[in-house]
């Protein structure tokens, strides 16, 4: 039977690429009973009489899967965060950052609307993408207003499945937009009544870019870790696990143990101060979803 990858689901039906034709099928009733739902970036296996009648048989394994956007099989996330419009928000950041961290995704950092930055809030938004670029993370700067920037980021898209994911609003649909205008995605500005962006993508869908393919999801603006661990969100902060390994316990949570070599760099400087309050604040709602014996 014919193998392909579902590029789209949408009202039960799922689009399956294979090659260059896309068929229209549905999902066997045995995933229903087992609880399994084909997702978009599955590779599967399939059956089909003409383009329009087909059935999804089989799902292959994942190599990673995220619910919030629900994708699987991805390469590299594209987190798309506006400087103002809203306010870029380092925060929110981190929370994507664990979350792609955690799937063991490539996060590759997007700043956009470049060109509503004023000189009062260029200096802060400077040294946050300092900061992240000295922690390893690769950021961009881009418009889609000027197109400054998108050159930058269109190898980084080519031969592989790339998500597109940020908070409401940023302008994530705008970017695809200026990498290829004939896309002529959806866009919509900040809701003057809500302070945010309104959703202007309804489902999640994989589009071709060059050689790749990109997903432009629905924009959120919340992360829960429903599964992980205390002990692995360290390792979701990149500075915070190098350092960890210079610890005084292995299993040290870098919160209240005595001779932590995380506090000290935080205290140093060589970690910044923001990075790990917000890494206390993940670990505490991680400690109060867990249940206390």
């Amino acid at each position: 039977m014919p193998e392909g990858k579902i590029i789209k689901a949408l009202s039960g039906f799922y689009y399956v690429l294979d090659g260059e034709e896309v068929f229209q099928c549905r999902g066997r009733g045995v995933f229903r009973k087992n609880k399994v739902t084909p997702l978009v970036g599955d590779y599967v296996v399939f059956q089909a009489e003409n383009k329009t009648d087909g059935t999804v048989t089989e799902i292959k394994p994942r190599k990673n899967e995220l619910i919030r956007p629900q994708i699987s099989n991805v390469d590299q996330a594209i987190l798309v965060f506006s400087a103002v419009e809203p306010d870029f928000s380092p925060a929110l950041l981190d929370r994507f950052l664990v979350l792609i961290e955690d799937n063991e995704i490539e996060p590759i950092i997007v700043v956009t609307k470049l060109d509503l930055v004023t000189p009062e809030n260029r200096t802060k938004l400077t040294q946050y993408i300092n900061d992240y670029r000295k922690l390893g993370y690769t950021v961009l700067e881009t418009s889609s207003v000027t197109t400054g920037g998108i050159e930058e980021l269109v190898p980084y898209l080519e031969g592989k499945t790339s998500v597109f994911a940020g908070q409401s609003g940023v302008g994530k649909s705008s970017l695809l937009n200026a990498i290829n205008p004939e896309l002529a995605l959806k866009t919509d500005d900040i809701s003057s009544h809500l302070g945010r962006g309104k959703h202007t993508t309804r489902h999640v869908e994989l589009i071709h870019i060059g050689s790749g393919l990109v997903a432009d999801t629905p924009g959120f603006s919340s992360l829960e870790f429903m599964e992980m661990e205390p002990e692995r969100l360290s390792y979701c902060f990149p500075e915070m696990h190098e350092h960890g390994e210079d610890c005084k316990f292995r299993a040290c949570l870098h919160d209240k143990e005595p001779k932590c070599a995380v506090k000290e760099a935080v205290g140093s400087g060589e970690i910044p101060e923001y990075r790990y309050e917000h890494y206390m604040q993940f670990l505490e709602e991680i400690r109060d979803r867990k249940p206390r014996y």
